[in-house]
């Protein structure tokens, strides 16, 4: 080959290369919306195969037994050994019951402060685990749940924080009022344990696995934890114990009762849906952030989130979404939906199950959810 011909084919090889590397939209990509770009070839292979709906399961009890012990594997986090050793630090006198705060060893690392609610009836009493939200608000925490004292500018948040998701109402305090005793502890990062900031959650969810454990574990552990601290109140009936949260608490809550067998009835309100319809872009859940409170490694290639609420059956649980909320898209609540009502189908016990989508509400728990999640919890709890 001459070279006249030679440099003819290498300029023409040059300019083609040179066309393809200008136009970048035949680029491969690696990212979509915070998502890796081949996303819906994972979501594919995720089939969930530790699921009872699977198929690969016969035997109900033992499924669960298997299925709530990979859960707690995911925690990454080691049983408690010291006492709770609890110490009441204050008090304040209420209308029909009295308001505590209460420190507690919670784990073998941490000391925390809860706040508790106690009726003046005589006991035992029937008892709720309430478990607060995230709402990138981290100044309060159990405060958000039951009313604060001594701190003027502590309950103006909380009261805000009332008006805005809660008709007003301290829920808590509400079903202190009903002969339920309470108690709320913050979160990490939250209230007395805080305040992170926003930026600041991945890094410190990012530690957390640096340090062989996990932010969401450690949540999760802390609120079975505060199960069994109320359990071992001599004027607490071990066998009525129930878990309300709303929001990162409605996670928490029924995550709760699916780890633990000591709650006895459960209300979930605003966080429910599935990874199909969660994991799309444009979802909230893509940002991360909040999100790492949730994310437990490896456990989403076993178990679609109704399947770990699943554990829960047939005891009875109560689910809310609003239609109008954002963050939770209406197919993926309502997939998640069919999905918890063939497990407790299953077991035939359905009417031990209440889902409920609000059409005009939002991301809330507002009166008129509250005027059916209560009497539902009495039903179960007050017996």
């Amino acid at each position: 080959m001459s070279i006249t011909r030679f440099s003819s084919k290498l300029c023409c090889l040059l300019m083609l290369s040179g066309s393809v590397l200008a136009n970048t939209d035949t680029w491969p990509q690696s990212l979509k919306s915070n998502l890796p770009a081949f996303y819906p070839e994972l979501k594919v292979k995720m089939t969930y195969p530790q699921s009872w709906l699977s198929g690969n399961y016969s035997d109900f009890p033992q499924w669960q037994q298997e299925t709530r012990s990979l859960v707690r594997e995911a925690l990454l986090t080691p049983e408690a050994t010291v006492p709770f050793a609890s110490e009441i630090l204050e008090s304040q006198d209420r209308d029909g019951y009295t308001a505590e705060k209460v420190a507690l060893n919670i784990t073998d690392e941490s000391r925390v402060n809860a706040l508790i609610l106690t009726p003046k009836s005589p006991p035992p009493y029937p008892a709720i685990v309430l478990l607060h939200d995230h709402g990138s608000k981290f100044d309060i925490g159990k405060e958000k749940m039951i009313k604060p004292w001594g701190n003027e500018t502590q309950l103006a948040s909380a009261q805000a924080w009332a008006d805005k998701f809660f008709t007003g109402r301290f829920v808590g305090d509400e079903l202190a009022r009903r002969g339920y005793m309470v108690i709320a502890i913050d979160a990490p990062g939250f209230g007395e344990r805080g305040p992170v900031t926003y930026e600041q959650q991945q890094a410190v969810a990012s530690n957390f696995y640096n340090l062989g454990r996990s932010l969401a574990g450690t949540m999760a552990y802390e609120d079975m934890r505060t199960v069994d601290f109320l359990a071992s109140l001599p004027n607490v009936d071990a066998k009525r114990i129930g878990a309300l949260g709303f929001s990162m608490g409605a996670y928490r809550a029924w995550q709760l009762a699916a780890l633990s067998e000591k709650v006895a009835a459960t209300a979930a309100i605003s966080w429910f849906g599935n990874y199909d319809g969660l994991m799309t872009p444009g979802n909230n859940i893509l940002r991360g952030q909040s999100a790492f409170y949730m994310l437990h490694p490896g456990l989403a290639s076993k178990l679609d989130i109704p399947d770990v609420a699943s554990l829960i059956a047939p005891r009875p649980l109560l689910i809310f979404n609003g239609g109008k909320d954002t963050l939770f898209p209406p197919t993926a609540v309502s997939d998640a939906y069919d999905k918890v009502h063939q497990v407790w189908r299953s077991q035939e016990k359905e009417n031990h199950l209440l889902t409920q989508t609000w059409p005009e509400l939002g991301h809330v728990f507002y009166k008129e959810q509250q005027d059916i999640v209560f009497p539902w919890l009495d039903s179960w709890l007050l017996k």
